[in-house]
């Protein structure tokens, strides 16, 4: 019994001596236009490393101006210190549809000042910085174009998001000249009016379709998951909109809305304005939610196509609007450590 015993012992020794440790960092993006933490998500930040990918501003296209133009810049109403911030500028696409070919090295000057300024007046240390944008095939010239100019200027580690149907149809949509990527694995289904579809957000049937490509995915992927959830305004069996403002809290109201045989499907008991959007009797709420339950199972999935990496990042979107009440900074912790 005791040979046994020690036995067992010295496997379980030479498992733990061989199983490689796991140093996933865990990060938040945070997307609101001002930079102003409560003290749930301080807590949160602190307790998970301090790790947040703020985006800076966005680049939009204006009409009346024909230029592109920076919108939404990030104002900082406290300060940052201790925070390991990572900026983050979103570009639409249609800015890419509409700017011509001689202004894109213009683009790239002005993105990389702004980014500068911004970070030199409160005071950022930064050493990588990403680029969001859902190029298009039309589109890819002009924005593979811009992350060359503006890698130039910047001279930081250039890292890019990545959505599914890039990774999946890598050939066609091509590779962005970047350092690195961050896959977005989240708002992979169809927005539709159907009562019973799976969540839009993330279900793995639709995951499933994209998965199998990540591993040959030719450059290095962090993973960004979903912490979000928003309900589906549908009207006459039409999609009109949708709102990341309306969820269980307001759904329950007995007085304006009541559950349909559908999970998570609500109908309007009478016609009302809810937070200034109008509702007209009979409108259909589809609530589509995440939970730590979610992102388990999305880990899992992940964990079987992933390239064998270390030293990922897993950034949790997003900060500004997290529902302390569903994630909390050890159960965050355990998924990125599954990845």
């Amino acid at each position: 019994m005791y040979k046994y015993y020690l036995s067992c012992v010295t496997v379980l020794l030479l498992f733990s001596a061989c199983k490689k440790p796991n140093n996933n960092t865990t990060a938040f993006y945070y997307w609101k236009t001002g930079f102003n933490l409560n003290q749930q998500q301080t807590d949160l930040l602190h307790q998970t490393g301090n790790n947040a990918y703020i985006r800076f501003f966005d680049v939009t296209w204006n009409d009346s101006l024909h230029r592109a133009y920076p919108n939404a810049i990030v104002q900082f109403k406290q300060p940052v210190n201790g925070i390991n911030i990572t900026p983050v500028i979103y570009i639409t696409n249609k800015t890419f549809q509409n700017i011509a070919d001689t202004a894109i090295n213009s683009l790239a000057q002005h993105c990389d000042k702004l980014v500068n300024d911004i970070a030199f007046q409160n005071h950022i240390n930064y050493s990588k910085i990403q680029v969001d944008c859902d190029w298009s095939l039309t589109t890819r010239g002009k924005y593979f174009g811009f992350l060359k100019a503006f890698k130039k200027l910047n001279q930081k580690q250039l890292q890019v998001t990545i959505r599914l149907h890039q990774v999946k149809y890598k050939g066609r949509t091509g590779t962005p000249p970047a350092d690195a990527g961050v896959l977005m694995f989240y708002n992979m289904g169809k927005l539709n009016a159907v009562p019973d579809q799976p969540n839009s957000i993330y279900n793995p049937d639709d995951a499933d379709k994209y998965a199998g490509y990540i591993s040959s995915y030719p450059f290095r992927l962090d993973i960004a998951l979903p912490l979000f959830g928003w309900a589906i305004h549908v009207r006459d069996g039409r999609v009109i909109q949708v709102y990341g403002k309306i969820g269980h809290q307001q759904l329950d109201n007995r007085d304006n809305f009541e559950q349909t045989r559908q999970a998570n499907n609500y109908r309007a008991k009478q016609s009302f304005f809810l937070e200034g959007i109008y509702i007209k009797q009979n409108d259909i709420f589809k609530l589509e939610e995440t939970d730590i339950n979610t992102l388990n199972t999305a880990a899992t999935q992940l964990n079987k196509n992933l390239p064998h990496q270390q030293n990922k990042t897993i950034i949790y979107y997003e900060l500004a609007n997290i529902d302390s009440s569903k994630f909390n900074a050890e159960a965050l912790k355990q998924v990125s450590a599954r990845l």
